[in-house]
């Protein structure tokens, strides 16, 4: 009878992500962050010149075309039928649901209270990420993502003078499918470059958002001006496309609930923005609660 060698013992395998991919993947997924964090005072924007359904139609189809575009240039093969679904959920979510809900929120809702919606973004993909992909974060990371949500959720509330509004439906709503959409972004750009993940979802939707624009653009009212234009030049290009790029990227090179809590900071940089391109107002409280949220995004990272 031959021995059996114990060399053939089974044996556990570590996967390590090299500091090199970490510290890409961090800083991608930071891009990501400030890409959306123009978000919103870019809508505004938009809306100066644009009605809420237009804007989020011609939006999604003007990043389609840019998407479509790349895809062809590259010769870029169709996905597989297995990844299709996931892609649906990325256009519903990404795509068409949140700039949807968000842009209806923005129009009776300033742009600090709908901040809200992403101050719990990271703790609300986190949450997707345990139940879709099986992620265990540590306790010291739920309580730090807990933490950071609850004073970012403080700040902005406070912004908005404490009231809850008739959009906060809307931006609870955004905040549930976004999330979904995040979660299975990040995993299909563990199996396909993330441009790829966002670039079909947006093609995926055309047949929606194309009629979609037709239709809004005849009943809606336009009025081209300079702010109007840059806004919606921002949300199609740099929010729809190339941020969702860099975001996806850097979630699948760090993972979704590390590359989620680096959004605690969104909310204080869409602030900021609002500052300086819509004229609003910061209390004291502001650099209390960015230094509080940065603990917070150390800790996450470190747990």
């Amino acid at each position: 009878m031959r021995a059996q060698s114990s060399a053939t013992a089974p044996t556990s395998i570590a996967v390590v992500i090299p500091p090199k991919a970490n510290t890409t993947g961090t800083l991608q997924a930071a891009l990501g962050v400030v890409a959306f964090s123009l978000t919103f005072p870019a809508t505004a924007w938009g809306l100066e010149g644009f009605g809420p359904w237009a804007l989020v139609a011609v939006r999604s189809v003007l990043a389609a075309l840019i998407a479509g575009v790349c895809l062809s240039a590259l010769r870029i093969p169709v996905p597989e039928r297995r990844h299709r679904a996931g892609l649906l959920v990325v256009g519903a979510g990404v795509v068409v649901g949140f700039p949807l809900l968000t842009t209806l929120a923005l129009q009776t809702s300033t742009t600090a209270h709908a901040a809200v919606v992403v101050g719990l973004l990271p703790l609300t993909t986190a949450l997707f990420s345990a139940l879709r992909m099986g992620s265990r974060p540590s306790r010291t990371f739920w309580i730090a993502a807990f933490a950071g949500a609850v004073a970012v959720v403080a700040f902005t509330v406070q912004q908005s003078g404490g009231a809850l509004t008739s959009a906060d439906l809307y931006l609870f709503g955004a905040l549930l499918v976004c999330a979904a959409g995040y979660t299975e972004g990040g995993r299909l750009a563990r199996v396909m470059p993330g441009w790829q993940v966002i670039g079909w979802a947006l093609v995926m939707c055309l047949p929606l958002t194309v009629p979609a624009a037709a239709v809004a653009l005849s009943y809606e009212p336009v009025r081209l001006t300079a702010h109007s234009v840059a806004g919606l030049l921002w949300v199609a290009v740099g929010s729809q496309f190339l941020g969702l790029v860099v975001w996806y990227r850097g979630m699948a090179a760090i993972g979704i609930p590390k590359a989620s809590q680096l959004q605690l900071a969104q909310p204080l940089l869409t602030l900021v923005w609002s500052v300086l391109l819509l004229g609003e107002h910061l209390t004291v409280a502001a650099p209390l609660t960015a230094a509080a949220v940065l603990v917070c995004i150390a800790v996450t990272q470190r747990a």
